[in-house]
């Protein structure tokens, strides 16, 4: 869930997001045809004297500048693919981020609303014409909206405070067409991830928005998270009254938003939430064997006790029982412990480097020592400056770039998405503690990792082991910075 926002420009015809599969498709298929216009454009370009490298970068921001627009109008998986892609505008020079910046903006501001009476159908539709029999009071108006529905707060008819999720009409037919449209512009990936296996990755995401859409899975993930942190010292996840069909109920949270924190909240205050939600997401798995995918700032609460509220559960996976875990330690300890021969072996063995094929293995090295900061040092602060420098390494468009040459195993995906926005919100809370130990006290097989590394070194690190390290032979052990 996000906060409440009224912005006039959001309300569409009847309060809906644009349904219409003819008017979605239209504007998702335009996509293609942009690239493939400005790529022919770029030939004439090149046949003027404009070096390729200029030519291809143009192309880059002016497909993401149209990705962002797009998305921002139709909301529901599109919506959410765009915030995935909203990590690219940290890759970006800030004269060069203001487009991205606007339609990321639009993006988040154009939550459409439901009118009264179109709540009033959706209810009845999934709970009966006597729906209001359930609730002694129901409040027409949106308490806060998410990408494909929004939340109502209402009292439930024993007197408890809910809050009632309802799903856009429509909202199934849209995302659904969406999704195959989406899989036809998967050649449109290229602008981010060239190396990566498009296919595999885009059907990941897919499967993952899809399985948003099922509100029954969503309740029992809530339900086994609520039964997994009750009565816990840190965390609060409200009970699911009811589910039916295309509507959940479930108790009501009273507390701040984090956004709010992240606003104005005082800097002690701002690195208590993040390590929060930080000891959320490592305990989750180990408490209940799923992920929790969408750490969005929108999603948690700071109650009036101090505890962190958690809401919204339709983005949860399994953990995999077969090999993640040994790929989170293995990656860890070479990248602590290893060499750039050992990181090489792990790369290939894990699928992130297509069979047969060169790389630069030393950038790469040095580019997970950089990343890995965090786990180098008992205490660590997170900074937007930080996530920007270590985005914009990463997804530089130049074709030199080694992250480039690599590919994302589909199974990952999931994953990095956790991974990807937890870093963001972390980063907005400026948030600053003792993150190696969360990582050790819920990935206990990491500590005798952790244990090396401080063993074998000999001195506080130093940022010049880094720039040292692709002068150095194969066979040397490479070191995270601090």
């Amino acid at each position: 869930m996000t906060e409440r926002r009224t912005s006039s420009r959001s309300r569409g015809t009847g309060g809906t997001p644009p349904v219409r599969t003819a008017v979605r498709n239209a504007k998702i298929a335009s996509l293609p045809i942009a690239f493939a216009g400005r790529q022919a454009a770029g030939v004439a370009k090149r046949a003027r004297g404009k070096s390729s490298a200029e030519v291809n970068q143009d192309i880059q921001l002016r497909t993401a500048q149209h990705i962002f627009e797009v998305l921002g109008e139709l909301k529901g998986c599109a919506a959410k693919l765009g915030q995935l892609l909203a990590l690219y505008e940290l890759a970006l020079p800030p004269e060069l981020a203001e487009p991205y910046r606007r339609a990321l903006a639009q993006l988040q501001d154009s939550t459409p609303t439901m009118l009264p009476g179109s709540v009033h159908a959706a209810m009845a539709a999934e709970m009966g014409a006597s729906w209001r029999w359930h609730f002694r009071e129901f409040d027409d108006r949106h308490a806060a909206g998410a990408s494909i529905g929004q939340v109502h707060h209402a009292v439930w008819r024993d007197g408890r405070q809910v809050a009632v999720k309802v799903m856009y009409p429509g909202a199934h037919q849209a995302v659904l067409g969406d999704l195959e449209q989406l899989r036809r512009l998967s050649i449109l990936a290229t602008v981010f991830v060239p190396g990566a296996d498009v296919p595999a990755v885009t059907e990941a995401i897919c499967t993952s928005v899809a399985e948003e859409l099922d509100y029954a899975a969503e309740a029992e993930h809530q339900r086994v998270f609520a039964a997994a942190f009750a009565d816990d010292p840190d965390f609060v996840v409200p009970e699911v009254i009811t589910q039916r069909g295309d509507v959940i109920v479930s108790e009501w949270l009273h507390g701040t938003p984090v956004t709010r924190i992240i606003e104005s909240g005082a800097p002690q205050e701002r690195s208590r939430v993040g390590m929060l939600i930080l000891r959320f997401l490592l305990s989750s798995w180990a408490r209940t064997g799923l992920l929790y995918c969408d750490p969005h700032p929108g999603n948690f609460r700071v109650l009036p006790d101090g505890r962190l509220g958690v809401v919204d559960f339709g983005a949860c996976v399994a953990w995999p029982q077969d090999g993640f875990t040994e790929l989170v330690i293995e990656v860890v300890e070479t990248a602590l412990n290893g060499t750039v021969a050992d990181l090489d072996a792990a790369l290939r063995r894990h699928g992130f480097v297509e069979p047969g094929r060169s790389y630069d293995v030393e950038a790469i090295a040095e580019g997970i020592a950089v990343v890995t900061e965090p786990l180098a040092q008992n205490g660590f602060r997170f900074t937007n400056d930080w996530l920007r420098r270590r985005v914009r390494y990463v997804m530089d468009p130049r074709l030199s770039n080694a992250h480039r040459q690599m590919t994302i195993p589909a199974y990952v995906t999931p994953f990095a998405r956790a991974l990807l926005t937890a870093m963001g919100v972390l980063c907005a809370l400026d948030t600053d503690g003792p993150v190696r130990g969360e990582f050790a006290r819920w990935f206990p097989q990491l500590a005798p990792a952790f244990e090396r590394y401080d063993n074998h070194r000999s001195q506080p690190t130093d940022l010049g082991l880094v720039r040292r390290l692709r002068a150095d032979p194969p066979t040397r052990r490479f070191s995270v910075v601090s």
